[in-house]
């Protein structure tokens, strides 16, 4: 007899919430879809709009995805927001290595566009926030360093981590990120707010700067 597969919200009274995937746990929130589409339906496309956004979609967007109405789209917009002001900034796991960051950073993998974000961090090493710092063209994020650290004086994080996207699937970095990099790196130092690493992420998986050029943290 085939076993019965159990349903999002079933799984989550089974202790297995942190298994689900985005779209099961979106699931959940909305509770039931529409007489013409299905509540997986709507989920994958909701999942399919977050994984492309860098920021906070907003009630409009949400709304152009048909079958979504205001209800809904302002659960959705409440369950992010309050994981945003207080499950990020309370996650118990110190970050030991880059690869610890990328389930926080998966909606850069496969963006169309260049995004610069920032990673504060606090004095056990745990996430405060993340933050969009530019959304560029397909090959480019212009980046100055007074906007890159100014979300990080207001956390009032003791280190910081840089991430961006490379939307042609080739995750090293160019002379440019390796060139930005250095110029943050001095930045920090004079603010006192280190730069742990700098990574390029695409579809293809990530690069660790610090850990090829080490040179540029100095």
């Amino acid at each position: 007899m085939e076993e019965k597969k159990l349903l999002p919200r079933e799984r989550i009274f089974a202790g297995e919430l942190s298994k689900l995937s985005v779209e099961e746990l979106i699931c959940v929130i909305l509770g039931r879809g529409t007489a013409k589409k299905s509540v997986f339906e709507l989920s994958k496309e909701i999942a399919g709009l977050l994984e492309k956004k860098s920021r906070m979609p907003s009630m409009e967007e949400l709304l152009k995805v048909k079958g979504l109405g205001l209800a809904k789209s302002a659960q959705i917009l409440a369950c992010l927001e309050l994981s945003g002001r207080f499950m990020l900034g309370t996650r118990d796991e110190a970050i030991s290595s880059p690869a610890e960051l990328m389930p926080l950073l998966s909606f850069l993998k496969h963006s169309s566009q260049e995004n610069f974000v920032l990673i504060t961090l606090n004095g056990g090493n745990k996430v405060i926030n993340i933050h969009s710092i530019t959304v560029g063209t397909a090959n480019s994020a212009p980046i100055h360093p007074r906007e890159a650290f100014a979300p990080a004086i207001e956390d009032r994080a003791v280190a910081v981590v840089f991430a961006h996207n490379h939307p042609s699937g080739n995750n090293e970095p160019s002379i440019e990120d390796l060139i930005l990099t250095q110029k943050l790196c001095k930045a920090g130092n004079i603010l006192q707010i280190p730069v742990l690493d700098h990574l390029v992420i695409s579809s293809s998986g990530f690069t660790s700067i610090k850990s090829k050029w080490r040179e540029y943290f100095e």
